[in-house]
């Protein structure tokens, strides 16, 4: 029927079906936010850390007595999950649930930027594959901070962590960086890092010039350079510069076709006491990029 001039009309109602889906509820999302902390000074961490932390569900810990002290000195108490090496993959289900739960979780190491050599490899990586937000929460880490103040080339590096705890075994993986030419920056505890420089003095000459930069952003921060043999002296001499948590990092070798024939060479007289001359000289020149022919003719040579 037509409507009376000036009477509104009805919009006429859409049509129902019974079969159409009801439209899930939109699900609170959950983040795990990876949050640096201070390597040493409190004032180093950041407004927007503090506000995480603050606001968080729930803090991942590597130690929770440290992680507690910081969140004291801070004016915060949040409930906080010990995560470390020991219990990460037993822990990471019921972490996920959380986050899928939409919980806002904070992952924290004891100091400096998580998964630096420090855990929580496993969560994020599995929080992840899960389709899980992560999210960083940038701030101080031990590596950048030594690198910043070095004096060493930076603008190419090589973190390599914490070396082998045994000599045989560090000296073996010093031996594999020796033609290395980036900057190689390893992490040392105070009872290793005398009999460390010991082995890279062994490995990499007496003219490989390093920097030791300890205690960073701590009362006690030092930070000592100069050839390795000359580092090793100088902490020999002085105890006191064997405490502390330690940043090493040694310059890389020479670009140069130099450098290249002498690693070239190291890598020859290795494979050569295993595999036929030929295919020796094939093998280290294509890992070192020095000429095979120079190379083979270090057996005409001899």
């Amino acid at each position: 029927m037509t409507p009376r001039h000036g009477a509104p009309s009805t919009p006429p109602l859409a049509p129902t079906n019974p079969q159409s889906p009801i439209p899930n509820p939109v699900l609170p999302t959950g983040c795990l936010h990876v949050v640096a902390t201070p390597i040493g000074h409190l004032d180093d961490l950041s407004p927007r850390a503090l506000k995480t932390l603050a606001e968080a569900d729930l803090i991942c810990a590597e130690d929770t007595r440290h992680t507690q002290q910081l969140l004291a000195a801070k004016g915060l108490k949040r409930p906080l999950l010990a995560l470390h090496e020991h219990n990460e993959s037993a822990q990471v289900e019921a972490v996920l649930a959380r986050l899928r739960a939409g919980e806002q979780i904070a992952l924290v190491s004891d100091a400096g930027t998580p998964l630096i050599s420090d855990p929580g490899f496993r969560l994020v990586c599995a929080a992840r594959a899960a389709g899980l937000k992560v999210s960083p929460v940038p701030g101080p880490c031990a590596a950048i901070a030594a690198l910043s103040v070095a004096g060493l080339p930076s603008d190419r590096f090589a973190f390599e962590g914490f070396l082998p705890a045994k000599s045989g075994a560090r000296r073996e993986r010093l031996q594999s960086l020796l033609g290395e030419p980036r900057t190689l920056v390893f992490y040392e505890s105070s009872h290793r890092i005398l009999e460390c420089l010991d082995d890279a003095a062994a490995v990499f000459g007496e003219a490989r010039r390093a920097v030791i930069a300890r205690e960073l952003t701590k009362l006690f921060e030092t930070v000592l350079d100069g050839p390795l043999p000359q580092l090793v002296e100088l902490l020999r001499a002085d105890p006191n510069q064997q405490r502390g948590e330690f940043v090493l990092m040694i310059e890389g070798a020479p670009e140069d076709s130099d450098a290249a024939l002498r690693e070239g060479q190291r890598i020859f007289a290795v494979l050569r006491e295993h595999l036929p001359a030929s295919k020796a000289a094939k093998l280290a020149a294509e890992l070192s990029g020095a000429p095979r022919k120079a190379l083979y003719a270090v057996v005409s040579d001899g």
